[in-house]
């Protein structure tokens, strides 16, 4: 998925062609402008006020204690950016998309991913110091409390778009019991895969300071009697010999290098019982640069705010097999572009 200019007539269409529109204000500009507007209509509430019933600018000005005038100019700029529309009368009303993707209480939500934003925003402010340093900011260190309870949200927000297909094609073995989710704090993954296999129990191994956050959120989906949390850090934390079916390990290995991954596969390896599957639940990018390849945009965010960055099938594949594992499968995720499963056999 590219994200890009769009000519909406023929005159912007020959613009384009020719190279004279000024494409770099379209990419950053607006689209710094377009993000924050969205962000701030889902953080004053301006979405929650739509909920019920169309309303006017006085009426939810009303609504989200905000100044009239002011609460008028978002509400426009979110009409043509397509999250609402208004009829004759002034009212403005919700679109499909901003219902079944801004409301806090949609199943698909996406909110607490807007709230998430904010602090990602302050985070890419670093990218300046990254490139002449090459230090990142490590995100997982500079977070305040606060932001932890965000952050745990946020990531919720995101499994929840994907979680159902996750459940229904991750390749977890026949008679599979235990599974130890790396990293998997707020425990969505495991909630739906344990809702899909009902002789399967999950092991939540993450950082203290994310499980005090993830552990509320957990705690709704009343499944403490198969899902339980384990405090610790995976480089350090002793995983045990062959007592694991299935290792899953979503969106982390982005925040080490090469030789860590490799350590790291290594561990996993140990852990898991003859016929065991590790699974590594990543954004993949391609070998090589090219245009239009939005996981090299990941790539520098990941490097920029962690450690390491976005790696291609084929280096998550090589630290499988260095480790000894037998290639299985990749599943490609419909739900989130360029997100797959490289899973790897233990012979």
């Amino acid at each position: 998925m590219k994200l890009t200019s769009v000519p909406e007539n023929l005159l912007e269409r020959f613009a384009l062609w020719l190279g004279i529109a000024p494409t770099p204000i379209s990419d950053t500009h607006v689209a710094f402008m377009m993000a924050r507007t969205i962000m701030v209509g889902a953080k004053l509430g301006i979405f929650e006020a739509l909920a019920q019933q169309s309303a006017t600018a006085k009426v939810i000005s009303e609504y989200c204690q905000t100044h009239p005038n002011a609460t008028l100019k978002i509400l426009n700029a979110l009409v043509h950016l397509g999250y609402l529309t208004i009829n004759q009368q002034q009212e403005y009303r919700l679109t499909h998309l901003s219902r079944k993707w801004m409301l806090q209480d949609s199943e698909k939500s996406v909110y607490d991913k807007m709230m998430l934003q904010f602090v990602e925003w302050k985070l890419v402010e670093h990218y300046e110091n990254y490139v002449r340093s090459g230090e990142p900011a490590d995100m997982h260190r500079v977070l305040c409390d606060k932001e932890w309870e965000v952050y745990q949200r946020g990531m919720r927000s995101m499994a929840k778009v994907s979680a159902w297909e996750v459940a229904k094609r991750t390749p977890i073995p026949k008679r599979a019991t235990h599974m130890l989710d790396v990293g998997g704090a707020h425990g969505y993954y495991s909630v739906a895969l344990c809702q899909k296999y009902p002789d399967l129990k999950a092991t939540i191994l993450d950082l203290p300071e994310a499980i005090k956050y993830a552990k509320p959120l957990l705690s709704e989906e009343n499944m403490d009697h198969k899902i339980k949390h384990q405090a610790g850090n995976v480089l350090t934390t002793h995983l045990g010999k062959e007592v694991y079916d299935v290792v899953f390990i979503s969106s982390l290995v982005h925040h080490f290098d090469a030789e860590t991954n490799i350590v790291l596969a290594q561990k996993v390896y140990e852990a898991l019982k003859p016929g065991g599957r590790y699974i590594i639940q990543e954004y993949v990018r391609d070998d090589k640069a090219r245009r239009g390849d939005h996981l090299a945009i990941l790539d520098l965010y990941f490097a920029a705010t962690s450690q390491s960055g976005t790696w291609s099938k084929k280096e998550m594949s090589e630290w499988q097999k260095k480790a000894g594992f037998k290639p299985y499968k990749t599943i490609w995720l419909r739900s989130i572009p360029r997100h797959a499963q490289v899973v790897g056999k233990k012979i």
